[in-house]
């Protein structure tokens, strides 16, 4: 098996795998009852909200399509806050359901500029929502989203929809306490899944803000969601296979516990950077208090094709890292380090990139 090292999806355990095998049951009976209340309840936790929250059987792409057709409608002023390429995705999901989206772009491997915020959000009043990033796995940085809220929130009353895609669960988040309206989540990122799940948060605004969204909506329609909860059941036919790992997955989680999870993931994070630096690699962003804890980005030298770099990284190797997108495409290095991710895993990576870059 090789070195799955990219942003996601992750490597998979046995157990998981073998919970994924368990013989089918009815989605709209008691067994699957239990399961959606509890993978539901506990979901909240790592959340750390108190709001409604619903698993939709889809990508994060899925989740942040709901984020946006549930609470706004056609000519809705928009700000898009991005800072990569998750983030332009952002803008482009509500620019295609009629939303008037301003984009508020920041240079690739910096984060969100709080005075600039202001401006923006000074410049129209009439702006309805923020859409921001938590983590962007395009270019290795975790913006301050706590900051953030505190401007858009506090400062601003907007309302905030959040890309949580590759946070929760791996870097501390506050959906309640920062007052996030909207956070969204997908399965194959530290939850230790595979993909083909997302979780989306509400909060009492973002049902407010429902009630008099226009944007077209059916599969993702959140007030489905909500109606068939209250009986225990999805309104469309569910992933069994992937929630009977889910419900596996949250209880190691809680077993574990979320300080300790946030901590490996510190920790591997800063071995990977040390190692990465001990062979000459230039971490992006260049500061590194801005760096992400689920994946780092290295610079490649500008007389080395990145992309060359990740085929022989598969080749030669065995080894999945992944390179860079957009405008950083064979510019940057993406090594992925979600979930349980033991030190030899990146040892072997920095030696084989050690390897490369001396040929």
């Amino acid at each position: 098996m090789s070195n799955l090292r990219i942003p996601g999806p992750i490597p998979v355990d046995a157990e998981i795998l073998e919970a994924m095998g368990t013989p089918m049951i009815n989605h709209r009976g008691p067994l699957y009852k239990e399961i959606l209340y509890r993978t539901t309840e506990s979901l909240k936790k790592v959340f750390a909200t108190n709001n409604d929250l619903y698993i939709i059987t889809g990508s994060g792409t899925a989740a942040m399509e709901a984020a946006v057709v549930n609470t706004l409608s056609p000519e809705d002023n928009v700000l898009n806050v991005t800072i990569g390429v998750f983030g332009n995705r952002f803008g482009l999901i509500a620019k295609r359901y009629g939303a008037t989206v301003t984009t508020l772009e920041f240079p690739m491997g910096s984060i969100v500029d709080l005075n600039i915020l202001r401006e923006s959000l000074d410049k129209d009043p009439k702006i309805k929502a923020v859409l921001v990033t938590h983590n962007e796995t395009s270019t290795g940085v975790i913006n301050n989203l706590e900051s953030i809220a505190n401007v858009v929130k506090n400062e601003y009353d907007k309302l905030l929809l959040v890309d949580g895609i590759s946070s929760v669960c791996s870097i501390p988040i506050e959906t309640d306490a920062w007052k996030l309206d909207v956070v969204t989540s997908a399965s194959q990122k530290g939850w230790m899944l595979p993909p083909g799940l997302s979780f989306i948060s509400l909060s009492q605004r973002a049902w407010d803000a429902h009630s008099q969204s226009t944007m077209p909506r059916f599969y993702l329609d959140m007030a489905e969601y909500k109606k068939y909860y209250e009986i225990g059941q999805p309104p469309w036919t569910p992933s069994i296979s992937a929630m009977f790992a889910l419900d596996i997955a949250l209880k190691r989680i809680h077993s574990e516990g979320l300080g300790s999870i946030y901590e490996r993931h510190a920790d591997i994070a800063q071995f990977t950077r040390d190692s990465l630096k001990n062979i000459g690699m230039s971490i992006f962003p260049e500061n590194e208090n801005i760096a992400s804890n689920t994946i780092t980005a290295v610079s490649v030298p500008e007389n080395i094709d990145g992309g060359k770099v990740v085929s022989r990284m598969r080749d030669e190797y065995d080894i999945e890292i992944a390179g860079g997108q957009g405008s950083l495409s064979g510019k940057i290095l993406r090594i992925g380090h979600l979930g349980i991710t033991p030190q030899s895993d990146i040892e072997e990576v920095v030696q084989a990139l050690k390897e490369i870059m001396s040929t």
